[in-house]
């Protein structure tokens, strides 16, 4: 008898057991399926072949002759298994980023139902939101015709969960809910450095500032090249992808074609956007970090011209080369919005540095290193020129000054000649002198120096 009972217990308790194990199962496979259909297969946004951006624009032009999609099994030849792995793998990818995730309820309460539109790019739509703890951010909603997809959202999510640098743009967060992806930042008020350089809603930027963006943008792709592990290409470096906060401190954002160097770095189909592409990327399908150097010093030709690329940049600046040898006379090329407004010597030495960028032969460019270092003492040199001639000023102050505590000399005048000195004063023309309002970034040179090796 106590045998049978003791059977029976043992039967119970194994029957309990499967059936937890059972229950464990189900419960895991049903949040599989779930998570799968959230961040899902958007395989049907994509582009068949890939696209070559405009700046700040939806259009694109296609360069690549495959017609590969790239889940092809044609191309990929992988089998049921292998497919069902990565399926899981790339659901759970996002949750591992660091990155906090967000509803769709609460970012469609945080933009008041999707109605603060900011802008508009490639991605798709951008909104302003006020979150609950009363941050404002920037939310980018992947539209269902955009020309990226699920790849680059993962990406974007993925680097910038671990890669921190005050020159590159924050992801604060990030939305897969209800088939819909968004990315959320740190709002940065100043816009993109695109609109500064071509609407008429902006004032011009002063040379000075240009300076110290093309500063900026280096620092942050130096870190990506440099201090990430692994290193980072960008493969996107352009105007509308630097944006600007309320200090006008420039950061660098849209890392939807970015890939680590030691994976990938031969593409089949070529990525980014025409005008700012490596030519030696486009006849080898290779993309190096000497890649993102030529895209960055078609970008400081766009600071020194105020010329977009699709617009002849790069002719003009050739045109131009011919005749300055490439390191001084570049002042035919400079925006005409400066007045005039800019230093000379400053002026070539940029130039110059970006003319080595663009470089035919990669290995003749130089690092981000280098870039860094080279405007780092092209705004000391500034710092050190300004302080000089404060001091010179202060000296000859303190000139004056004596000379005032001097006592005075009364001359006697007659009063018909001092009526007549009255009279030579008023006939003379007035000279106005104009005084150049700098939107100066405030920038400290201890930094600056911390910079160089």
């Amino acid at each position: 008898m106590k045998g049978e009972s003791s059977g029976l217990i043992i039967g119970i308790s194994i029957g309990v057991v499967i059936g937890v194990l059972l229950a464990v199962l189900a419960l895991f496979c049903f949040k599989y399926h779930r998570k799968r259909s959230q961040i899902g297969n958007s395989n049907s946004r994509r582009a068949v072949t890939m696209p070559i951006r405009a700046n700040g624009a939806d259009s694109c032009t296609i360069l690549s002759d495959s017609t590969l999609a790239p889940e092809s099994p044609a191309k990929s030849g992988r089998n049921g298994m292998s497919l069902w792995l990565e399926g899981f793998k790339k659901s759970n990818v996002v949750a591992v980023s660091g990155i906090p995730e967000y509803s769709y309820k609460d970012l469609q309460k945080a933009t008041y139902n999707f109605t603060t539109l900011i802008g508009q790019g490639a991605f798709g739509p951008v909104y302003k939101a006020q979150m609950s703890t009363g941050e404002t951010v920037a939310v980018k909603v992947l539209a269902a015709d955009s020309k990226q997809g699920e790849k680059e959202f993962h990406t974007e999510v993925m680097l910038l969960g671990r890669l921190h640098h005050r020159n590159l743009v924050n992801l604060v967060g990030y939305c897969a809910d209800k088939g819909q992806h968004m990315l959320i930042y740190v709002y940065m008020s100043k816009g993109s450095l695109a609109s500064h350089l071509y609407s008429e809603n902006h004032e011009p930027l002063s040379w000075d500032l240009r300076v110290y963006i093309a500063l900026d943008v280096a620092r942050g792709v130096e870190y990506l090249h440099d201090g990430a592990v692994p290193p980072v290409i960008h493969r996107d470096i352009k105007s509308s992808n630097i944006l600007l906060d309320n200090s006008m401190r420039a950061r660098v954002a849209d890392f939807g074609l970015s890939r680590e160097e030691m994976v990938d770095r031969h593409a089949a189909n070529i990525r980014g956007t025409f005008g700012y592409l490596d030519p030696e990327y486009i006849s080898t399908r290779n993309f190096t970090k000497k890649s993102d150097v030529y895209s960055y010093g078609v970008l400081l030709f766009e600071l020194i011209a105020g010329r977009n690329p699709q617009q002849g940049l790069m002719e003009y600046v050739e045109l131009a080369a011919m005749n300055t040898e490439g390191k001084v006379g570049w002042e035919e090329i400079v925006d005409s919005r400066l007045d005039g407004k800019f230093d000379v010597q400053e002026l070539n030495e940029v130039a110059a540095l970006a003319y080595k960028c663009i470089n035919r032969v990669p290995k003749k460019r130089p690092s981000m290193r280098d870039i860094v270092q080279v405007l780092t003492r092209i705004l000391k040199l500034r710092h050190n020129r300004r302080h000089h001639h404060k001091k010179s000023l202060s000296a000859t102050a303190d000139e004056v000054s004596i000379d005032m505590d001097q006592p005075e000399i009364n001359t006697p005048v007659s009063i018909s000649a001092l009526a007549d000195e009255v009279s030579i004063d008023m006939d003379q023309p007035e000279v106005k002198t104009p005084v150049f309002n700098c939107n100066q970034r405030e920038e400290s040179m201890d930094n600056a120096d911390a910079c160089e090796v």
